[in-house]
């Protein structure tokens, strides 16, 4: 664990891409296999289920520093993290340990289904065993919230200096299902293991959004378009008759998408098809609220399949044939993919095409970017027709080029202390617009983004000042600023009080021009929900 720890005070200490690779590879060539592979793990977002919830935690924790909970509670308000938190108020350690990260994890895991005396008991004995950051890191791993500046790809570039192992092997050998708790760092990195073949996905490749003129790719022959689509990005497998469906998260969801099975009948065996999931109800693309009633179910019951049934919408094949085919130029898989779609494509299948869009210029392409919309989509791809498909984000080859988001001007309605290094400001936000009838602020959305730190600090000593009521970290304030607010989509939505969700709020302006009563309504922002 003290190296770990070690590690992550490192990581965390520096925003410099390359001290954080050394210090990656300098763990990775001397700590304990075991530990490299949790190290992995968590990194890569396999952490084990949190075994005690955070309001015990905090119980405990105010406990043995011997104060209040309230005390702590308003310490937990300030510091804005709870294990920095916790590491902060009990005493200096007494003990000192050796258990390993492997030990640690272990004993997490075998802690979660133990009866809360036994919790405790655990939790105070390591807390007065470690120092601080040492206990900051354990309870991260408690609390299963531990996240860090390390890219999947940069922890891969480290690998690859420590093993000497192309980096587009390690990505690939570390996406799947595999489980830290079951595997080798041998197994998992080292050697090559042909059983893992079956079910694997490829790492995906990702496009940078455009951030200049679409006219500075260059001669618009060399590129082809088709709408950026609004659903979950996946892979869908079929080899040696059975089908494995990925996310871009490296999940396998498989059995949430069950429509997806009569692919098996109908796809030849050796084939990975790149593209989105869409929610497809009475026979034409929902909106990704229709969506999230599928995400994180347990059960996908007959009725939910009716409601939502969903459809893949594919662009792009990586294996042909139990052939690797990603080297190849884009309008070569694209040849394939649309001869495979042509020969398998009925009704029976949930198997859409993301067509090509014809055009000689770029002014026909940006006019179809402004009919996203319409289509249902949140835009364009552009990609050059002599690409391979490469993994991560490479920047040249493939680019989003998003609608202009939506937007309304409301009124700052309520405010929260920040987290991480604005733990000490007011920076999360809550925004309201004006109800029609009842000329009243009803809240709408929830920003934390968009402002300078400059502004952020002018912003936050103006909320001390101009506070109207406390509920705990959440603080109400006098209307009076007015900020335009962007967003990606909108739905209609029981859950809100205004009764629409937005998708990716944020802010783009603070309109220090205009007064509060220049805000937009509820019903202007309801008109901007597509038909």
């Amino acid at each position: 664990m003290k190296h770990f720890a070690e590690l992550i005070k490192t990581l965390d200490s520096t925003n410099k891409t390359t001290l954080k690779v050394e210090a990656l590879t300098h763990y990775f060539k001397n700590a304990d296999d075991r530990d490299k592979v949790w190290t992995i793990a968590i990194l890569s977002h396999r952490r084990p289920p949190r075994p005690v919830n955070t309001t015990l935690m905090r119980e405990w924790a105010s406990e043995l520093a011997n104060i209040p909970l309230w005390l702590f509670e308003e310490s937990y308000h300030i510091v804005g993290d709870l294990a920095e938190t916790i590491a902060l108020v009990i005493p200096p350690a007494k003990e000192n340990t050796e258990k390993s990260l492997n030990q640690f994890l272990q004993e997490i895991i075998e802690l979660k289904p133990k009866d809360e005396s036994t919790k405790k008991e655990y939790l105070h004995t390591n807390w007065l065993a470690l120092n601080y950051y040492e206990r900051f890191v354990f309870t991260k791993l408690i609390t299963g919230s531990f996240r860090i500046g390390v890219s999947q790809k940069l922890m891969t570039r480290a690998l690859s200096k420590a093993t000497n192992i192309d980096e587009d092997i390690l990505a690939y050998k570390m996406i799947g299902n595999w489980k830290p708790e079951k595997t080798t760092f041998k197994k998992l990195i080292l050697e090559e293991n042909e059983e893992d073949y079956l079910s694997k996905p490829y790492p995906f490749y990702l496009a940078y959004a455009i951030d200049g003129e679409v006219e500075e790719l260059g001669d618009v022959a060399q590129w082809s378009a088709e709408h950026k689509w609004d659903g979950i990005r996946a892979q869908v497998i079929v080899r040696n008759n059975e089908l494995f469906v990925w996310s871009r998260g490296e999940e396998l969801v498989t059995d949430k998408y069950p429509e997806f099975q009569s692919f098996v009948d109908k796809i030849p065996n050796g084939t990975v098809l790149d593209g989105e999931i869409l929610p497809f109800p009475k026979g034409s693309i929902g909106s990704f609220k229709d969506l999230q009633t599928r995400i994180g179910r347990k059960n996908i019951t007959k009725n939910l399949l009716s409601k939502t049934p969903v459809i893949l919408k594919a662009y792009d094949i990586l294996e042909w044939q139990g052939e690797d085919i990603r080297n190849k130029a884009f309008q070569e898989r694209r040849k394939i993919l649309e001869k495979l779609y042509n020969k398998v494509s009925t009704e029976e299948i949930p198997l859409h095409l993301s067509k090509r869009i014809s055009f000689k210029n770029w002014v026909e392409v940006a006019k179809e970017r402004e009919r996203a919309r319409e289509e249902k989509s949140e835009g364009l791809m552009l990609k050059r027709l002599d690409s391979p498909y490469l993994v991560g984000r490479k920047k040249g080859d493939w680019w989003k080029w998003k609608v202009d988001p939506l937007t309304v001007d409301a009124v700052l309605t309520y405010a929260m202390r920040g987290h991480g290094r604005r733990s000490n400001l007011f920076t999360d936000y809550t925004f309201g617009l004006w109800d029609d009838e009842k000329k009243e602020l009803v809240t709408f959305a929830k920003a934390y983004s968009g402002l300078t730190d400059a502004e952020f600090r002018k912003l936050d000593a103006w909320i001390k000042k101009n506070t109207l009521e406390r509920f705990g970290p959440v603080r109400s304030v006098t209307p009076h600023h007015v900020f335009e607010i962007a967003f990606e989509g909108i739905a209609e939505s029981k859950r809100h009080k205004s009764g629409v969700a937005t998708r990716f709020p944020r802010m783009v302006r603070w309109r220090t021009d205009k007064n509060i009563y220049e805000a937009n309504t509820l019903g202007e922002l309801r008109d901007l929900i597509p038909d």
